[in-house]
């Protein structure tokens, strides 16, 4: 039996509100790139990690701000960072990491 690779389209008059995540989510699974691809050399060796959100998503991301190893099931939360810099155009480019998630008290 063959499935629709799509789910159905929903109706064109049905909005859509935006949803806003809430950043925070656990380690599913990790590893250490140290081949790192053009643009990305110096920042090696750096951890990515399939991060499980706290709604359900799961999204790939870089850790950062680790001062222990990282483990399966860690807690963490998500930040913004200097990804690159583009030094033809001198731009600075910024996005989302994850580092451990802070306890606060």
């Amino acid at each position: 039996m063959l499935r629709e690779a799509q789910p159905e389209r929903q109706r064109e008059t049905e909005v859509r509100l935006p949803y806003r995540f809430g950043g925070k989510g656990t380690v599913l699974s990790y590893t250490v790139v140290s081949d790192a691809p053009e643009g990305f050399e110096d920042q090696a060796p750096y951890t990515l990690a399939l991060i499980q959100l706290e709604e359900g998503p799961t999204v790939l991301a870089q850790l950062t701000d680790l001062e222990k190893p990282v483990e399966i099931g860690m807690p963490v939360e998500m930040v913004t960072r200097r990804l690159r810099t583009d030094g033809r155009r001198g731009m600075i480019v910024y996005g989302y990491k994850f580092r451990p998630l802070l306890l606060r008290a």
